[in-house]
């Protein structure tokens, strides 16, 4: 495997860890607020981050390639109104997906097929993120604004499940 394609996975890993942290302080947040439904959407969103990670790191174990896992940055966002955190995990995620992107353009330009195939997973789940993101918003934006729909909003989030990734390695 090309260095810098290798170098640049094991930085990736380390920032899929701070999108662990990232979502977790939302969590926090929300939790504070008493919105249990968003504070389980972000735990999830956590506990997606760190598959990430940990798909990351096997693919590079599995070809062969050290891994080097540095410290975690604390989240550094501070969130004043209830749509805040929404707007940052939007901004977060368009930052990772240009993260991947330039991954993918490394792995592109030395010709490496096999890493480019791994990262269009990803690829394909950033497209999600960024849609979630924004539907979280529209929604914010639609219901937030009323006691009632933002109850049954809250509703909505408390009843999303983790599915571990279906990525093959």
């Amino acid at each position: 495997m090309d260095k810098k394609v290798s170098e640049l996975l094991n930085d990736q890993i380390n920032k899929e860890f701070y999108s662990a942290y990232l979502y977790l302080d939302i969590a926090n947040f929300y939790s504070a607020k008493g919105l249990d439904g968003f504070a389980n959407w972000y735990q999830i969103q956590a506990k997606e981050e760190q598959d990430h990670a940990m798909l990351m790191y096997q693919y590079l174990h599995n070809n062969s390639e050290p891994v080097s896992l540095e410290a975690i940055a604390k989240p550094d966002k501070e969130f004043k109104t209830l749509e805040d955190p929404l707007h940052v995990a939007l901004s977060h995620e368009k930052y990772v997906t240009a993260l991947i992107n330039n991954i993918y353009a490394a792995a592109q330009s030395v010709n490496d097929y096999r890493t480019v195939q791994f990262l269009d997973w990803f690829v394909k789940e950033q497209g999600e993120e960024e849609k979630n993101s924004t539907d979280l918003i529209t929604k914010m934006e639609l219901y937030g604004s009323d006691a009632k729909a933002l109850y049954m909003l809250n509703s909505e989030l408390a009843g999303r499940t983790y599915a571990a990734p279906s990525l093959v390695l």
